[in-house]
């Protein structure tokens, strides 16, 4: 169920927003080092990306001024940096996904904010500080906000700005994934599709700086080649098509590595179960995404003969069983960063687009092949 609802006036309407999220602010446009700027206690506008009625995100996303509360004693004011286009905020918009705002709502789920004012009685964040959100729903499409200092986690700002926009969603569901359902050792295998998409990236680069083989299956396309090469590059193993999974080569692939302990599945359909059929004896089969929109089916043989264990992950409820004690989160992320700093996680490939741009980029999130992730910079 959503978290509950506080109202905030924007302009001469009311609207519901989350209780640990007070409101909307407004943005210059960033650079690596983003100079801060004075926040008077007067009222002051500002933009955000909002939709009043779930339906084609092209038609029911609008920029919008908003006005903006002030800060309270445990609030920070931020002005929010970069905020990626991810599936589950197009979901979201749709009406599709597994937990929905109140309407009007602000979109975006992720990014990285820079900390302009702190109240009174915040103590674990400073002027400068660079924070990304802790949970879903907090609406990160928009240059300002005033949140709950609890709300928002710390994270290092010696790290790339894409980087640190990109943190919090695919990297923490690959790292989990990859930590939490196999005990995967150096030269173990892990098999997974949608190996292009933010998470297989993320997948491929912590299992390469694990010394864990990747087998990374994507559709056919014209761009094969170049895509191939291209997640080899950030340390994918092999990078093999769809196509590929029944065929007598998949033999002479596992000459050279190991069968998978690990199935990581983000499509679903006919896809998750070819998948099935590499899977070891007694292994796991973990499914994070359905991009395909099908149901993921299992052999009755794979669950009598191998035994095999079908799981899900979702990375908010991960976040949400873990909330009440931010260790775990923390050593994620400080693991994640270092990681970065010595140039063995880089962000997938993005393209940067402004506030004002965007009916162009949820077009260009929404197309499938999609390899290169919209992200705003405010």
């Amino acid at each position: 169920m959503w978290l509950p609802f506080h109202t905030v006036c924007l302009g001469s309407r009311t609207v519901s927003r989350r209780s640990v999220a007070a409101a909307l602010l407004k943005c210059s446009k960033h650079r690596e080092n983003v100079s801060l700027f004075s926040h008077s206690a007067a009222a002051q506008t500002c933009k955000a990306l909002q939709f009043r009625n779930h339906g084609d995100p092209s038609k029911v996303v609008q920029l919008e001024d908003v006005d903006l509360p002030p800060i309270g004693e445990k609030d920070v004011l931020v002005k929010m940096l970069a905020a990626p286009i991810n599936p589950a905020d197009i979901n979201m918009i749709q009406g599709t996904y597994a937990i929905l705002p109140d309407l009007p709502a602000v979109g975006g789920n992720e990014g990285v904010a820079q900390v302009v004012e702190v109240g009174r009685n915040v103590t674990s964040l400073k002027t400068g500080d660079w924070v990304i959100p802790k949970d879903t729903g907090l609406g990160t499409w928009r240059t300002e906000a005033v949140l709950a200092e609890g709300d928002v986690i710390l994270l290092p700002n010696d790290i790339p700005l894409l980087s640190a926009a990109t943190l919090g969603v695919n990297p923490c569901t690959a790292f989990r994934m990859l930590s939490d359902f196999e005990e995967l050792k150096p030269g173990d295998s892990v098999i997974q599709n949608a190996a292009n998409s933010g998470v297989g990236q993320a997948v491929i680069q912590i299992a390469a700086a694990r010394g864990i083989n990747t087998i990374n299956v994507i559709r056919d396309r014209p761009e094969f080649t170049q895509l191939s090469d291209r997640l080899k590059a950030i340390g994918g193993t092999h990078v093999i098509k769809e196509e590929a999974l029944r065929r007598p080569e998949m033999r002479e692939l596992f000459k050279t590595c190991p069968k998978p302990k690990l199935v990581l599945n983000g499509v679903g359909g006919k896809s998750a179960t070819e998948l099935l059929r590499h899977l070891q004896f007694g292994r796991s089969m973990v499914t994070y995404g359905g991009m395909a929109k099908k149901p993921v089916t299992v052999p009755v043989s794979a669950l009598i003969f191998k035994d095999v264990k079908v799981r899900g992950f979702w990375v908010t409820q991960w976040k949400r069983d873990h909330s009440s004690d931010g260790r775990a989160f923390r050593a994620m992320l400080d693991e994640l960063c270092q990681l970065i700093r010595q140039g063995k996680l880089t962000a997938p490939a993005c393209t940067e687009v402004s506030l004002q741009d965007f009916n162009k980029a949820l077009d260009a999130a929404m197309q499938p092949f999609t390899s290169a992730k919209q992200v705003f910079i405010m």
